[in-house]
């Protein structure tokens, strides 16, 4: 009996792509020795990705589609997709072309190697542009300093995962504020990574804005460290320290103490700088905490097609 791979593909507006990452795809995956099924995810598009996917789905049975009843976001599209698969092997990958269709036939190999979780690591992405190029450098390098948690340089969302470690995620890893590529690379089990070229976008607009990379980022260094908690400690030793040498330099000036007007305006600016940074610190993570109490759903499935 043929193994069965599912491919979950994100799709949120890409009406002008869908027909042609479906016909890529298909090529690719007819080539493989496994049997597939792909699993689209409609994040809550407000163009005609629905009907062109509806389309696939009654004329290709191999084509399933998975609703939301609104925009929950790109990581709720790939969790979703994952809880719906039924593969042995599971690719995560996006629409736009982005994540190119030819690596699968080297990440079913690497599965029949015996990997559980394969990581796509991009070694070049010239459509992000200069500026989104050094902040995705910038966030992993800080990241990997702040977390326990080793991440593979410029791993994407282009990954995938075998049936055990699918079953940890639809069980475990359930929070609404979630970073599911460093949830992939926090499981274990035997792993490995490949490196592609991201591929220029085939058509369409990327949806990831600058403030929306800057917000994703600050959630993921919530979710994976506590040492941001700590930098009032830290803080606090330096304040002292400072206020140490004030006291001694006071002291040690002849004609008593300086004007210091300046020094007194520096020390409180500085200081309630550093407050300030710490408060907003502690409201990230309260932030954080108060969405997990309220145990909204993450997504909501409004319909699907072909789905069991």
């Amino acid at each position: 009996m043929k193994q069965l791979l599912s491919v979950v593909v994100s799709v949120y507006n890409e009406e002008a792509v869908l027909e042609q990452f479906y016909l890529e795809a298909k090529q690719v995956l007819e080539c493989i020795q496994w049997d597939y099924e792909l699993l689209f995810v409609n994040d809550g598009s407000c163009d005609k990705s629905c009907e062109i996917m509806s389309r696939m789905a009654e004329r290709d049975k191999k084509v399933k589609m998975i609703s939301f009843s609104r925009n929950f976001g790109h990581e709720a599209a790939m969790i979703a997709g994952i809880d719906y698969s039924r593969g042995d092997g599971i690719i995560c990958m996006d629409a736009d072309l982005q994540h190119p269709p030819e690596c699968i036939p080297e990440i079913v190999e690497k599965f029949e190697e015996g990997y559980q979780v394969i990581n796509m690591v991009r070694t070049k992405n010239e459509s992000a542009g200069l500026i989104k190029n050094l902040a995705s450098a910038a966030f992993y390098k800080v990241i990997n300093v702040l977390s326990e948690v080793h991440f593979e340089h410029n791993a994407s969302d282009f990954f995938a995962v075998s049936r055990p470690v699918a079953q940890v995620l639809k069980k475990s890893y359930r929070e609404r504020v979630r970073f599911l590529r460093g949830y992939v690379q926090n499981v274990g089990f035997r792993h490995t990574a490949i490196p592609y070229e991201a591929g220029l976008r085939a058509a369409g607009e990327s949806k990831y804005s600058i403030r929306k990379l800057f917000q994703f980022s600050i959630n993921t260094i919530v979710c994976f460290s506590n040492l941001p908690l700590k930098l009032g400690i830290y803080a606090g030793l330096m304040a002292a320290v400072m206020g140490i040498i004030v006291l001694v330099y006071t002291l040690l000036t002849r004609g008593g103490a300086p004007s210091g007007y300046a020094t007194i305006v520096i020390l409180n600016c500085f200081m309630f700088a550093v407050l300030f940074l710490i408060v907003g610190i502690i409201g990230e993570y309260i932030s954080i905490l108060f969405t997990e109490l309220k145990d909204r759903p993450i997504y909501i499935v409004e319909n699907t097609k072909n789905v069991e």
